[in-house]
C-alpha cells in the first residue's frame, strides 16, 4: 500500500510542528484529519493542505474527553475512510517552574493532556484498527526533556518520558496486529509559540550553548522524521524514540 491510499490524523495541527507535520504528510500523499481545541485555528493548515490537492477535514478535539475522541475517530472514518496513521502532537507546554513550586492542580492539568489524553487517543485509535483488521502506526511527539534532566521542566519532562515508554509497551502489545508505535523527540525547535523566548539574546545563547550544532531545529525537520516513521520504509521500526536535537543529548 502506498501513502496515497492512506489517511493520517494529526492532533494539535494549528501551527508549529503539528502544522508542518500535516503539510509533510499531505505532500507525501496522505489525506488528513487535523484537530485542535478550536477549528478556527486550523483554517490556515486546512488551506495549505487543500492547495497540495489532498482531502482534509478539521475537527475540534479535546483529548481529555473520551466522547470527543470517539466522535473524532468516527468522523474521520465516515469522511476519509479507513484509519492508518496517528500523530499525537497535542499537548501542554512546560510550566517553567521548579518541582517544589508546582501545585497538584498544575501537575494534574499537564498529565491529563500530555500523558492521559495521549494514552486514550492512542488506545482508541489502536482499538479501531484492530477491530477493522487494519495495519497502521502511531507517532508521538516527545521531547529531549523526556530523555535528560532540565531545571524547571519536571512535570513536562516526566509526561514526555512517559510517551517513550508508552511507545515501548504498545509496540510489544500491538506487534501481532502489525501496528507500530514510535516517538520523535525534538530538542529546541523554533516555532511561533517559542519565538519570544528564542529571540531573547540571553535566553537564546543559554539554549544554543548546550547544542553542539549551535542552532535551533525547524518544524519541517521534525515533520520529515515523523513522515519517515509513518512510511512503509520504516515498517520494521517500532517502540523507538528518534531524537532530533542537534547533538544535545550526545553531549
Amino acid at each position: 500500500m502506498t501513502t496515497k491510499d492512506r489517511t493520517a490524523i494529526v492532533t494539535g495541527a494549528s501551527y508549529g510542528i503539528g502544522q508542518a507535520t500535516a503539510i509533510a504528510l499531505a505532500q507525501d500523499g496522505y489525506d488528513l484529519a487535523i484537530t485542535d481545541l478550536s477549528t478556527e485555528t486550523l483554517l490556515k493548515t486546512k488551506s495549505m493542505i487543500e492547495a497540495i490537492g489532498r482531502k482534509v477535514i478539521v475537527l475540534s478535539l479535546d483529548i481529555r474527553e473520551q466522547h470527543q475522541i470517539d466522535f473524532a475517530l468516527s468522523e474521520v472514518q465516515k469522511k476519509l475512510g479507513p484509519l492508518h496513521v496517528l500523530v499525537n502532537n497535542a499537548g501542554l507546554p512546560s510550566l517553567r517552574k521548579k518541582a517544589i513550586e508546582i501545585s497538584r492542580e498544575e501537575w494534574q492539568s499537564i498529565v491529563d493532556v500530555n500523558l492521559t489524553g495521549t494514552f486514550f487517543m492512542t488506545t482508541s485509535f489502536g482499538k479501531t484498527l484492530i477491530k477493522e483488521n487494519l495495519t497502521g502506526c502511531v507517532v508521538h511527539i516527545g521531547s529531549t526533556h523526556g530523555m535528560v534532566g532540565f531545571e524547571g521542566a519536571s512535570a513536562y519532562g516526566i509526561t514526555k518520558a512517559g510517551l517513550s515508554h508508552l511507545a515501548k509497551m504498545l509496540a510489544v502489545e500491538w506487534a501481532p496486529f502489525q501496528i507500530r508505535v514510535n516517538v520523535v523527540a525534538p530538542g529546541s525547535t523554533y516555532t511561533e509559540s517559542r519565538a519570544p523566548s528564542f529571540n531573547d539574546p540571553i535566553r537564546k545563547e543559554q539554549l544554543l550553548s548546550r547544542i553542539p550544532m549551535h542552532r535551533f531545529g525547524r518544524p519541517e525537520e521534525v515533520a520529515h522524521a515523523v513522515k519517515y516513521l509513518a512510511s512503509p520504509e520504516a515498517a520494521y521500526i517500532t517502540g523507538q524514540t528518534l531524537l532530533l536535537d542537534g547533538g544535545l543529548t550526545a553531549a
